[in-house]
């Protein structure tokens, strides 16, 4: 149970870091002159995420750990951490534009658009299936697939320009 309990609080510890990082540069971007985007799809990320750790802590102490898929996990945490370090102070979890500023693209945005969603969509899947749990793996991957589908046509109009942001 042990192993279940520490990998869970990890993840979990790590989210409430982020929002804290996030809400920090989220303010420091706004006081700049950034503006937000489509904050009204932002509370069902929340509830997605939300639902997804709590449905983990619920379901997965006591079960078996699938070390390879543990490690998979791990990579995909340096993904995040990546992803995080590339934008620096211009990482947030809402869709903040600076005007003016250029589109980050070193790091992992070299190779694709929207690489945090990439390590988003393989946690999802991975952590459940960590713990055999691959209705939990299948429920939240279509649920973030349905948010992921309204944030990203939002977040690639509003760095498209103020014009094709509204």
């Amino acid at each position: 149970m042990w192993p279940a309990i520490a990998i869970l609080a990890f993840v979990t510890l790590q989210r409430l870091a982020e929002l804290a990082l996030a809400r920090s540069n989220t303010a420091r971007l706004l006081a700049a002159g950034a503006r937000e985007f489509a904050p009204g799809h932002y509370p069902l990320i929340v509830g997605v995420h939300a639902s997804w750790l709590t449905a983990l802590w619920w379901l997965a102490p006591g079960r078996p750990i699938h070390w390879p898929l543990l490690a998979l996990f791990a990579l995909l945490q340096l993904g995040r951490i990546w992803v995080i370090r590339t934008l620096g102070p211009r990482w947030t979890t809402r869709i903040i534009v600076l005007p003016g500023a250029p589109l980050v693209t070193g790091g992992p945005f070299r190779f694709v658009s929207h690489p945090n969603y990439l390590v988003v969509i393989g946690e999802i899947a991975v952590l459940p299936l960590v713990f055999g749990l691959w209705q939990v793996a299948a429920v939240f991957t279509l649920l973030n697939a349905a948010v992921l589908f309204v944030r990203i046509r939002a977040e690639n109009a509003a760095l498209a320009g103020p014009a094709s942001a509204r």
